[in-house]
């Protein structure tokens, strides 16, 4: 799994297709390649609780057999409070209200 660098490229993904959930929010574009990028803004907390959060995304990711996509992951502010298994919940139900999974 290859990380979104660049601007261009989350500038690209306004255009993609978008999926909302509670702790997280997706867009996503088909593409020849699957790349990620996760981000987690300071509202959410301080860079411990952060780092824990995309550390946990990542996980969650690279357990999930994705298409070819570049998939952008937000954290909402509500991510801190959730354990690994709510987030897990969470992202897989995104993911498919966006139409990337079935």
């Amino acid at each position: 799994m290859l990380s979104l660098k660049g601007n261009w490229a989350f500038q690209r993904l306004r255009k993609g297709r978008a999926g909302r959930g509670r702790f997280v929010n997706v867009k996503w574009l088909p593409a020849g390649e699957l790349r990620v990028g996760i981000v987690v803004s300071k509202k959410v907390g301080k860079a411990v609780v952060r780092n824990r959060i995309k550390r946990r995304l990542r996980e969650i990711l690279r357990r999930l057999h994705l298409p070819k996509a570049h998939l952008l992951v937000i954290a909402s502010p509500e991510a801190r409070e959730a354990t690994f298994a709510e987030l897990f919940q969470d992202l897989i139900r995104t993911l498919k209200k966006s139409g990337l999974i079935q």
